[in-house]
Order: C-alpha cells, then structure tokens, then sequence
C-alpha cells in the first residue's frame, strides 16, 4: 500500500508492508494517493507534525531492507537526537568499525526511510553538508528545519 504526502519538499510517497513502513521517497510526479491504512495515515500525520515543528521523533513501525551492516547503521541514525549531527567517523565510532567511514557513509545513502531514519544528520568531519541521496538542498532544509524548531 501507498500513499502521498505533501510536504515543504514536495510530494512524498510511503510505502508500506505487512503492517511496517518499507520506503518513503520524494516523488514530485506521483499521483495523489490518500492514505488507506491506518498505519500510512499516523505516518502521515507524524511528518506534517516533523514539518510543522511540533515532533521530534517519529513512533513508527519501520522495516528497512538491507544487509546486516546497513541494519547496524540504520539503528545508529535512530539514536541520533533531534537537531544534533554526528559526523561519518563518529557513527562509524559509535559502531565500533572506526575505519568503516566510507561504509557508513554508503549505508548512509542506500537508506530506505530517509527524515523517518534520520540519515540526513550525518555531516563531513569539516562540518560540511557531505552528500543526501535526496539532494543536498533537501539536507540543508532539515537540518534548519531541526536547527529553527529547537530555538
């Protein structure tokens, strides 16, 4: 099942499986699809609720697909709090594989539940935004977003 969320960055579409968010991607083409479940309709509202300001953390059931280690990286961006940035050689730390940064970062990129999983508050060791598989634009916005709300 899915359905379209819209948001400050455009059309959102969640995905969901056997009871648990599997995707949410950013599709600016997709057709309006209204929540059909009840699960797609509370993530729905968590994340106008994350846009507005008012949630910092999402209480979701969420089963990303992935290898073991990007499991292992995905739990790790779970922890990581609202409006805080790790960089990619402290999450890599933080798995005890503090050489592992470059594999981190490709976790980091293959992730499945982006905002919802919050690989967007992994930055570069300079301080520099690094990349988003989302695009860069859509990282600097919620990190302001976070940033702004916490004020």
């Amino acid at each position: 099942m899915q359905a379209t969320v819209d948001s400050p960055l455009g059309k959102i579409t969640l995905t969901e499986q056997d009871g648990a968010l599997i995707a949410l991607c950013f599709t600016p083409d997709a057709p309006d699809r209204m929540p059909e479940t009840p699960l797609l309709s509370l993530a729905a509202a968590q994340l106008t609720e994350y846009f507005s300001g008012a949630r910092h953390s999402f209480d979701l059931p969420l089963h990303p697909q992935g290898t073991a280690f990007q499991q292992q990286v995905w739990s790790a961006l779970r922890d990581i709090p609202y409006g805080q940035t790790l960089s990619y050689a402290q999450l890599a730390a933080r798995l005890h594989r503090p050489r592992a940064c470059r594999a981190v970062g490709g976790a980091n990129g293959k992730n499945p539940l982006p905002i919802l999983i919050p690989c967007h508050r992994v930055i570069g060791a300079d301080g520099g935004l690094g990349g988003y598989s989302c695009g860069i634009e859509k990282k600097r916005f919620l990190l302001a977003l976070e940033q702004n709300a916490m004020k």
